[in-house]
Formats: C-alpha cells, sequence, structure tokens
C-alpha cells in the first residue's frame, strides 16, 4: 500500500477512536461518572478513560467496530494485561485514589450502537 494510503487510513483510524471515545465519555457522564483522564499514556500502554463515581474508579477500554461482539472481542487478553499494568502506573502517581475500588469496564461502539460491559474483566497481578 503506498504511504499516502497508509496515512490516510491511519487519519481515518485516529479520527474513529477518538469519535468513539467522545460518545463512551459522554455515556459515562450521562451515568454520574466524573472523567478524570482521557487518552492515558504510561510505559505500560494507553488507558482510554479513568471514570469515577464516588468510591468507584474505572478504568475503561473503548473499542469501536462493525459490529459489537467484535468490539468486546479485539480486547485480547494481552490488553487487558497491558490496561492493568497502566492502572498500576495510574495509580502509583495518583495517592489519593488508593482508597477507591477498581474496575475495568469495556465501551464497544459499532455504527449507532453502544455496549457498556461493566466490570469486564478482573486484575490479573
Amino acid at each position: 500500500m503506498p504511504k499516502s494510503n497508509v496515512t490516510t487510513a491511519r487519519k481515518r483510524a485516529e479520527r474513529s477512536g477518538r469519535y468513539a471515545e467522545f460518545w463512551a465519555a459522554m455515556v459515562l457522564r450521562f451515568k454520574g461518572f466524573s472523567i478524570l483522564a482521557q487518552r492515558v499514556r504510561t510505559p505500560s500502554g494507553e488507558i482510554d478513560i479513568i471514570a469515577r463515581r464516588g468510591g468507584l474508579l474505572v478504568f475503561v477500554e473503548v473499542k469501536s467496530r462493525r459490529d459489537i461482539g467484535t468490539a468486546i472481542e479485539a480486547v485480547t487478553p494481552q490488553n487487558r494485561r497491558r490496561i492493568a499494568r497502566a492502572a498500576g502506573l495510574y495509580l502509583s502517581r495518583h495517592q489519593g485514589l488508593a482508597a477507591c475500588s477498581i474496575r475495568y469496564d469495556i465501551i464497544a461502539i459499532a455504527r449507532w450502537r453502544l455496549c457498556h460491559l461493566k466490570d469486564a474483566w478482573r486484575d490479573e497481578f
């Protein structure tokens, strides 16, 4: 594939990801969460959204695909480990959140559908 096509495809994917994260954050706000951070980069990887409601801290992975099932399946065990490590690093830098309960969620977006999968996995560490 020529470089310009790769660049165009990458830009389209980036735009689609930002769109999905925007809607995911809106849904979380509607559900009473405060968005603490988005697109948090750590040496272990990126966390799409970090949200809090009371004593609950949620690390959210957002996936946009052609259908909901494919979006959920795109969060592989390797992705889950990476997100959990990144969450640990985030928590080590934000001591004030240490008392919060932790949850890992997936928000899957497919065209005009959105599925919020709460407590999608448990920390394996």
